[in-house]
């Protein structure tokens, strides 16, 4: 984990919001981890810029109380949402993740590029969706 953190995949102004405890509990951390070191660091390195997580592991209640699926990769830390900031930049690095052929899940563009969903697990089916 060379470009981000634990503290990334907690950080929901949501959970803040409405006061929910999203700490990643010890036995996810490897998720994370794997998340970070297969598809994201590896990304970082290639865009050469800051990427923002904007949505990373979310506890049950957290993924309630955001509308999240009761199936969501977040719920295991194998997913984060993520945005250089613009919608543009957004897709460029949509397209890197599928150029560099990044052993991702799946790939989501949500809500037109406003960020960017991507997942990874020990069974990479690398979908590629729109929402």
């Amino acid at each position: 984990m060379e470009y981000f953190t634990f503290t990334e995949f907690e950080r929901s102004v949501t959970a803040d919001r409405y006061a929910i405890d999203n700490r990643l509990p010890d036995d996810l951390k490897r998720n994370v981890a794997a998340l970070v070191d297969n598809v994201l660091d590896p990304l970082r390195k290639a865009w050469g810029k800051p990427i923002t997580v904007t949505s990373g592991y979310r506890c049950l209640e957290l993924n309630k109380a955001v509308g999240g699926s009761r199936t969501s990769q977040h719920l295991k830390g194998e997913a984060a949402d993520i945005s250089t900031g613009n919608s543009l930049d957004n897709r460029r690095l949509f397209d890197l993740i599928i150029t560099l052929g990044l052993p991702f899940d799946q790939l989501i563009d949500e809500n037109n590029f406003a960020w960017i969903h991507v997942s990874h697990s020990n069974k990479n089916r690398r979908q590629t969706l729109k929402l």
